[in-house]
């Protein structure tokens, strides 16, 4: 009982939390015209934290009309657990379809146990989180790992 209790205090604090990460950020006009001149981004991420970060970070470069080309998220760790059918995060996924392409670790599947058929439609999977956020950087996207 204290465990289902904890656990769905903690999906009442996680979707609090992802509500306010999604405030809009007003960047500067000088701020976007920097951002404009790379069309490539990647986020690296581990956890849900650096997954809902690198969501708000793509909705700001939306809402503030940042001009990018591609916009990938590659995963590794625990999180690639939550990333199956029938999740929580593939209902918050809904919005990014088509807009975010979504790299997922393949030896992070084998570790944590997931297959690919178990992950929810639209994500990828790629051979190492490294090795792929080595190639994004070779390709010239702007990186970042949270």
């Amino acid at each position: 009982m204290k465990k289902s209790l904890r656990y769905i205090l903690t999906l009442v604090v996680t979707f609090f939390a992802i509500e306010s990460n999604f405030a809009q950020t007003l960047l500067e006009k000088e701020t976007i015209s920097d951002l404009n001149k790379t069309p490539n981004y990647a986020c690296g991420v581990k956890d849900e934290d650096g997954l809902m970060s690198a969501l708000s970070l793509f909705d700001t470069f939306e809402e503030n009309g940042v001009q990018f080309e591609n916009f990938e998220i590659v995963v590794k760790g625990p999180i690639v657990k939550k990333l199956v059918k029938g999740s929580e995060l593939e209902k918050a996924f809904e919005k990014y379809q088509g807009k975010i392409r979504v790299s997922i670790c393949s030896v992070a599947m084998k570790r944590q146990g997931v297959t690919k058929d178990q992950l929810f439609a639209g994500l990828e999977t790629v051979e190492t989180y490294t090795i792929r956020i080595l190639q994004l950087q070779a390709l010239g996207y702007n990186s970042i790992l949270y």
